[in-house]
């Protein structure tokens, strides 16, 4: 088929338009998003309804997921019955939701005869609420857990996912001082865990440093003081006073691995907020740290942005 000289031209022209058109942006979907923190609802007299309460302000908030730490007060039961209760009940989110282990879920736990049975209630409170490798909810969030690496198959609650080009995590870190234990020959789930957190913030900056993520986010139930001017004052003051400072082995490698990789590194905790203020992001160079109390929150990821992270009341 002949074309005619102005039919020639004419597509010439469009085709010069196509290769020339500016490239459409990056899909909003893909890289700004949402996610929700309720804090440990269970803390300050909190409890059933005001973790509902905040469950039911994440519907329809247009959140990527909720990560929710703890599932009960200290007060509670450590029943299997109460345990598969509130399972249910993040089971009905509507988000994706992730649950950080509180120390009041398990550390505390005694049995009829007053024994403490903490190792054991953690080990039980993994089967119920860690099993799945997605975070249940009608569009699932898959996760990558620990517990698929075979020396750290007991480990389901860390796990990592990703949304955009943000990496995020969960660390179990207890608020009691990460759970260390000042009496002889009762250190063993401290020293064991302090063993798979290690490897398992190893992995996390390896992956983060091959993908090349804007940011990596870590959550915890206990606040390791990375942004602390002097951790060596920490761990002198915790040895003067007869106790070793818990959080002194990860906050050492978290603040030494975020010093070699290019991106943010957030810290996100539930430890009490000082003064009662609004909770704020406090950073040191691209390292960054917040605490939220038992509040619930909304945080705003904008990699393209001038501000990567934005707290939000929901």
């Amino acid at each position: 088929m002949r074309l005619s000289p102005a039919s020639l031209a004419l597509m010439l022209l469009a085709a010069h338009a196509a290769c020339t058109a500016a490239p459409k942006p990056a899909s909003k979907a893909a890289s700004e998003h949402q996610f929700g923190v309720i804090g440990h609802s269970f803390s300050n007299g909190g409890g059933e309804p005001l973790l509902e309460q905040s469950l039911a302000k994440t519907r329809g908030a247009g959140l990527a997921f909720v990560v929710a730490t703890g599932v009960k007060s200290a007060k509670e039961p450590c029943s299997d019955m109460l345990y598969a209760h509130r399972r249910a009940m993040f089971d009905d989110a509507r988000p994706p939701v992730i649950v950080v282990p509180a120390a009041s879920d398990w550390a505390e736990c005694k049995n009829s005869g007053g024994r403490l049975v903490g190792i054991e209630r953690l080990n039980r409170l993994r089967e119920l609420l860690y099993a799945e490798d997605g975070a249940p909810a009608e569009q699932p969030l898959m996760l990558a857990r620990q517990s698929a690496n075979g020396k750290f198959r007991s480990y389901a609650e860390n796990a990592h996912w990703s949304v955009g080009n943000v990496l995020y995590a969960t660390v179990n870190l207890p608020s009691n001082n990460n759970h260390y234990r000042s009496e002889a020959g009762r250190n063993s789930e401290f020293e064991d865990r302090a063993v798979a957190n290690r490897f398992w913030l190893s992995r996390l900056f390896a992956l983060a440093r091959r993908k090349k993520v804007d940011a990596l986010v870590l959550f915890s139930e206990g606040n390791p003081k990375v942004l602390s001017d002097e951790p060596g004052l920490l761990a002198r003051l915790g040895r003067s006073s007869g106790t070793q400072d818990g959080f002194a082995a990860p906050r050492r490698q978290i603040v030494t691995l975020a010093a070699q990789f290019e991106g943010k590194v957030l810290l996100i905790d539930t430890a009490p907020v000082a003064n009662g203020s609004e909770p704020t992001i406090a950073w040191r160079g691209n390292l960054g740290h917040v605490s939220i109390g038992a509040r619930a929150v909304h945080v705003h990821v904008a990699p393209r942005g001038e501000t990567l992270f934005r707290i939000e009341q929901p």
